[in-house]
């Protein structure tokens, strides 16, 4: 006797589960780097985007940039 198969149909996918309590734990990291001043400007992270596959890459941004 064989296994049935698992329809993909019926599982449910990984953004399909509330997980509050890491959402929460989330959010709250996220805002302690920005006060803390841990962030990337958006203009150096696009300056970064645009150069990738280039013939001269440049080094990813660090924070403050």
């Amino acid at each position: 006797m064989g296994q049935t198969p698992i329809d993909p149909e019926d599982e449910p996918g990984i953004f399909d589960i509330s997980d509050d309590a890491a959402d929460e734990a989330s959010t709250l990291r996220g805002l302690a780097d920005f006060e803390a001043g841990r962030t990337i400007s958006h203009e150096a992270i696009s300056r970064w985007l645009l150069s990738l596959g280039t013939d001269n890459p440049l080094p990813r941004p660090e924070c403050g940039e």
